[in-house]
């Protein structure tokens, strides 16, 4: 499969999905060009590793950030379970009152 990217083409092997592969495509031209456009550099070469630089940085920081969340997530489950076995430890009692 050919992708095209800051004016070059490249043959890549890519899995199943080559939609995806073009569109991943699209965004590293997309920002090479944005970066072009205010750097001091043309050079293809230097462009792509700010642009690698930057992409990495965004996905370390979309990583922390979904760690954050799954320990929130499990802290918040741990609650929830507490209160619910609270909750029907109290109802056995009062069930077992009645009896």
């Amino acid at each position: 499969m050919a992708v095209e990217i800051f004016g070059a083409t490249y043959h890549v092997r890519g899995g199943d999905d080559s939609g995806d592969l073009q569109e991943l495509a699209r965004v590293v031209d997309g920002r090479m060009r944005e970066l072009a456009s205010h750097a001091s550099t043309s050079d293809p070469a230097r462009l792509a590793i700010l642009v690698a630089l930057n992409l990495a940085d965004e996905l370390s920081r979309a990583r922390k950030q979904q760690e954050g969340e799954r320990v929130e997530i499990r802290e918040k489950m741990a609650e929830l379970a507490k209160g619910l076995e609270a909750a029907l430890e109290r109802e056995g009692r009062g069930a077992a009152d009645l009896g």
